[in-house]
């Protein structure tokens, strides 16, 4: 397994922006997918983004495309999450994730996919 650490959370106002970073240790970060959910009070944990290993696909969940962007840095061994235009229903917690699977052609959105989880960072967004 891979441990993930989550940094980059924190209060913001509605509009604004915040960089959250995962960095990765433990196994060979650049051959797995990595994933983006969070989790509201109250609500199930959802899937927010992802990408690929070789970072060819990203994948948003609607409710954040055009306004979030995944990417990777294989030479630093984390990946970010940029969020732009925040707005209050983005609060929640934020987890990385690692996708159990070497190599994955492909992306995917299933909790179950990944098996390596970080202790979340809390993302609040005010008005």
């Amino acid at each position: 397994q891979v441990q993930l650490v989550e940094s980059g959370g924190g209060l913001v106002q509605a509009g604004g922006s915040l960089r959250l970073s995962c960095a990765a240790s433990g196994r060979t970060f650049q051959n797995y997918a990595m994933g983006w959910f969070r989790q509201a009070p109250g609500k199930e944990r959802e899937f927010v983004a992802t990408i690929s290993w070789n970072r060819g696909i990203t994948d948003y969940a609607d409710s954040v495309k055009g306004r979030f962007t995944i990417s990777r840095d294989s030479t630093k061994n984390t990946a970010y999450l940029q969020m732009n235009s925040l707005r209050i229903e983005d609060t929640a917690v934020y987890y990385c994730a690692a996708d159990r699977s070497l190599f994955r052609a492909g992306v995917s959105r299933r909790r179950g996919d990944y098996n390596s989880w970080g202790q979340g960072t809390q993302v609040t967004v005010s008005s």
